[in-house]
Order: C-alpha cells, then structure tokens, then sequence
C-alpha cells in the first residue's frame, strides 16, 4: 500500500486512527477522510476553487450535523417510525431524526464512523468499514467498502456491502457541490433526467408512488436553476441499472455531468448549511444553500414501500452502488 499519500491526523472519537488519504493524477485531485469515508475537497487543475464544500478544519467533521462529503449509511436518507419488517421479523432502528425516524443509518451510522484504508495508490483509494449483526437496530453483519478513484477530470465512487444476514443496504455520498465558489448555488443551473419525483409529508417519508415532475417545480429537464426550496427524491429508474446519466450541474464555465447506477436521487439545496458556523475551505463560514446535494441512493423508506427490492441485500449477493462524476470546461 502507498503510504506517501497519507497524513495521520490523529484519533477519532472511537479511538481508531483518524487519516486524510489524497489521490489524484492530472485533472482531478480529491483528498478523503477516514472519518465518514468523507470527500473533503475535490479539485479541477487549474479551476482554484473546491468543487465539493468542505470543513477547513478535519476534527469539524467529528460532528457533521449536515454530513459534508460523508458516505451514509447502512441506509442512506430516511425509514419511517425507524422501523420494519423483513422476513416477517420487526426490527426497532435507532429513531435519529426528531425521535421518530431513521435517518442515514441512525445516530452511528457509516458517516459517523471510522473506516479503515485497506488499499490506496496515487490515483485511488479503498476504505473497508464492518457492522455488527444489530447495529442501529438493522439485522445482519455487513461489510461494506468504498473506492474512489479518478482519471483525468472523472471521480468515480464504487461503493459495495456484503451481509450474512437478509438485510436492507442503500449507501450514498453526500457531497455538496458547488462550482464557483461563490456564497450561495443560485447561479447553478441544474439539470435531471428523472421525469417523475416523490412526495413527501412532513417527516420527509414518501406519500405514495412517484409523481411526473412535468408541470411542477420539479422540473428539470430543461437545467435551470432552483426555483423553490427541494429536498426530494427524483426517480430516474424503478431498479437499479446500469451506468447512467442521472443529473448535470453548470456555473461559472464549469459543467458536472454525474452517472450512476442507482434507482434514484435525492436532490437537497442545502438550506440548513449556514446554522453549523465552522469554517470552510474558502476560510469563512457556509452559508444557507452554499451547496447542492446530488445524492445517488435508493428511494426512500424502501423498507416500508413497494420500491423495497431496491435495497434488499441477502446472503451470498453482493450490493453494488456505482457514481461518476465528469467536469468539462464550457467553450
């Protein structure tokens, strides 16, 4: 394993090393966390700012209220009442959200956890994370990794779990993103292939089937920017596919064009950004909607929703969840 590309940057709040993993060779360079498996900065040659928000200060991300480049998880987004059903067996999940809901996993879920690296070169890293049988309340002990990897100006986020127990496994990446690095992302023009979005109530928990974004302020087909306040998933497939175009985000020059396997996003205009007050990587403070979430996943509540295959993982399967993110300079 390369060594030369990681900093010890102490312990972690579970006592596990905490380290800052950067990859990177021409175009695109990224530096990772062990801590949450998080995407602290992700870099275009000569672009000077970060493409993703960041904490300045790595031990900010030891509490991360709004889970800055974290991968999330085991269940990524929100379970309704915290609980389910699977093989006719209820499981009581840790209720993090408001005390009525789980959400991304539960209060030590995999954004709140130390990952340990298990392989990393100069353009490539690979963090391995175990859960026991019961953790959060989920059944089944999993293993999950993550990679990140680039070429040229292409970040590609592989992220895959095994279970020996029937089980239910939906990681994401919350990353922000913001192009400019300006205040805010009203200059962004957002674009998604998912012609149908889901409802939700007022946990957030979908109210029934998917919806067509046509007529609506869910609507972009056409990239334009952000109209009204979002915090919804879009639905680009009913099951996971193969790789492909999900959403494209441009300002300032610069497009992101981001593929994936997965069934859905959930898209998040980060308007809880400006209450943590913690520096970032532009040295002051984020601001309210400094940043926007593209989170690949399944669709939320699977658990409980007809939608469930989505996320079911059994024994002797392999979950797989596949992100690439492309930049381009406009002409």
């Amino acid at each position: 394993m390369a060594k030369r590309n990681i900093t010890d940057l102490g312990v972690a709040p579970d006592g596990k090393v905490f380290q800052s993993i950067k990859i990177g060779l021409g175009g695109l360079s990224a530096r990772i966390l062990t801590f949450g498996a998080a995407l602290q900065s992700l870099r275009l040659g000569g672009h000077y700012h970060s493409v993703v928000l960041g904490y300045a200060d790595p031990t900010d991300y030891f509490d991360n209220p709004g889970y800055l480049g974290a991968i999330v998880g085991r269940y990524a987004n929100r379970i309704a009442d915290g609980r389910f059903t699977l093989e006719g067996r209820t499981h009581q999940l840790d209720r993090n959200e408001a005390g009525v809901q789980c959400l991304h996993g539960g209060s030590q879920g995999t954004g709140v956890r130390s990952w340990q690296v298990l392989d990393s070169g100069e353009d490539h890293v690979t963090l391995g994370l175990s859960l026991a049988d019961g953790h959060m309340g989920f059944p089944g002990a999993i293993d999950l990794r993550c990679r990140y990897a680039t070429r040229g100006s292409t970040l590609t986020i592989l992220l895959t779990g095994r279970s020996d127990m029937p089980t239910y496994c939906n990681l994401a990446s919350h990353a922000y993103y913001n192009l400019t690095g300006e205040d805010t992302i009203a200059a962004h023009k957002l674009g998604l292939t998912a012609e149908q979005y889901l409802p939700v109530d007022d946990r957030k928990i979908p109210l029934g089937h998917p919806e067509d974004v046509a007529g609506t302020s869910f609507d972009f087909l056409t990239p334009r920017r952000l109209s009204a306040p979002v915090d919804h998933n879009f639905c680009r497939a009913r099951a996971r596919t193969a790789l492909g175009p999900a959403a494209t985000l441009e300002a300032g020059g610069l497009r992101m064009t981001l593929e994936t396997t997965e069934p859905g996003v959930q898209v998040y205009d980060g308007a809880a950004l400006g209450r943590s007050g913690r520096r970032g990587l532009t040295g002051a403070p984020y601001a309210a909607h400094a940043g926007l979430a593209l989170e690949p996943q399944a669709w939320p509540d699977a658990p409980n929703q007809p939608w469930a295959a989505q996320a079911r993982l059994d024994p002797g399967e392999t979950w797989r969840s596949e992100t690439r993110l492309s930049f381009t300079r406009a002409d």
